[in-house]
């Protein structure tokens, strides 16, 4: 546990430096390249975890303290063995012990006043000091602290104070049920590949399997499976063989929603990495493009289709705010535009989101967001339909996006979603689903 502890606090320091989680859990995977799949697991929840719950814990940590800690290391090895006190069912006693441990492996230490250590390893033994104190401490006033941690909007909700805000002012009925939801473990889903089997026989065969999964109730979802309890994608009967993908419910609304025919030209602009575009080709047999301005994703979408065994007309690397780079001249029927957002719809996913986004990211993206809404336009044919699709829950991206995009183009008609759960284009988050934005726009 003591260099799950230590990986765990790294991974997160270097988060709140700035980095993705994802791209620093895969440089972990890198260096340490002798970690088991038991140590590997371990580091990604403890790392996962002090995020989604790195409001509530640094409040907690900063009420523990008597002033901050200049050792940002030592400071987020303190979030971990508070997360895993609080959230784990570990023992109390191995995750102190094994936290002190862990703190005498830091380089430079604190002693307890916050000091920086001295070569003689005097630091060291403060930061261990410091370490057993600070849990120890927690495990006997708990009740008291959290109470305390509870007074404060970032404490109670675990996320940022702007972000708080916003979505108090746009769902000022239902702002503290996203945020929860926000900070939930997210359900596994598949999508069964019609093309392979159907919903039924398929559930059959996780049961078959030893694993319990039930379909959605929506009548859009009907390739849709929830998995009662997730497992690793290699232990999902199949998978290697294209039977299955794993894919939020929400998510899969969007190829339904873009009503998409036989024989059709369809462009799916942001298509990495390719779980919207592989399931419009198992819905119907369409003249697919997919597009995508990142190389390293656009391999993926081609590995994606070939384990689902289905083809598209042509996989280009380009950015979809310029197709002129790279469009064929050819006018589309059907486009998808799953257009860059600040992805606050998915924090439980990703929940170091929370923390990278600034309230002044969202100007960014709207910005693209227009500026690819413009450009697709122009290459949708007349009768044709684009569905706008954004991962946030924020208005500025979303119905005010749209709402803007319309006052300047009259040909643009917004068409009616039929669609549970959807509200004036909005899929909130809820325990089946993620938060998704959709808009089905006509061009007249």
């Amino acid at each position: 546990m003591i260099r799950t502890q230590r990986l765990a606090a790294a991974a997160v320091e270097k988060v709140l430096a700035g980095t993705s989680l994802t791209a620093v859990l895969r440089d972990i995977w890198h260096t340490h390249s002798d970690l088991s799949d038991q140590e590997r697991g371990a580091i990604q929840d403890l790392s996962y975890g002090v995020l989604r719950f790195f409001g509530q814990l640094d409040v907690l940590l900063r009420l523990l303290l008597d002033k901050p800690l200049k050792d940002q290391n030592l400071h987020c090895l303190l979030l971990v063995g508070l997360y895993q006190l609080e959230y784990s069912k570990t023992a109390p006693y191995a995750v102190v012990h094994n936290a002190v441990s862990a703190s005498r492996g830091l380089g430079g230490g604190n002693d307890l006043s916050g000091r920086k250590g001295g070569k003689g390893g005097k630091g060291k033994q403060g930061s261990a000091g410091l370490v057993n104190a600070v849990l120890r401490n927690f495990m006997r006033k708990r009740a008291a602290l959290l109470e305390r941690v509870a007074e404060s909007d970032v404490g109670r909700y675990s996320h940022p104070q702007w972000w708080i805000d916003k979505l108090h002012v746009q769902y000022p009925q239902c702002y503290k049920a996203i945020l929860e939801a926000g900070n939930k473990r997210p359900p596994m889903t598949l999508r069964v590949n019609r093309h392979k089997l159907n919903v039924t026989e398929y559930q059959e065969i996780l049961i078959q399997n030893g694993m319990e999964a039930v379909p959605l109730e929506d009548d859009a979802l009907n390739d849709a499976l929830e998995l009662a309890k997730p497992v690793a994608v290699e232990r999902l009967p199949g998978f290697a063989e294209g039977w299955v993908s794993v894919q939020d419910a929400g998510a899969q609304m969007a190829a339904p929603l873009l009503d998409a025919g036989d024989g059709m030209s369809v462009l799916d602009a942001c298509a990495a990495p390719g779980g919207k575009s592989a399931h419009l080709l198992e819905l119907a047999n369409v003249e697919l493009t997919a597009a995508d301005n990142d190389a390293a994703r656009v391999a993926r979408i081609t590995q994606n289709f070939t384990r689902l065994g289905v083809k598209a007309h042509c996989i280009v690397h380009g950015d979809a705010s310029q197709p002129i780079k790279w469009w064929d001249g050819k006018q589309f029927d059907r486009i998808l535009a799953d257009v860059p957002c600040s992805a606050s719809g998915v924090t439980r996913r990703h929940p170091d989101i929370k923390w990278l986004r600034r309230e002044s990211d969202l100007l960014q993206f709207c910005a693209k967001q227009r500026e690819i809404l413009n450009a697709l336009w122009q290459i949708l044919a007349r009768g044709g339909k684009l569905l706008y699709v954004t991962c946030s829950v924020f208005a500025e991206e979303n119905g005010l996006q749209v709402k803007d995009f319309l006052r300047h183009h009259s040909d643009a008609r917004l068409l009616p979603l039929s669609r549970s759960g959807i509200i004036d284009g909005q899929l909130l988050p809820n325990s089946h689903h993620d938060g998704f934005f959709y808009a089905l726009l006509h061009k007249a």
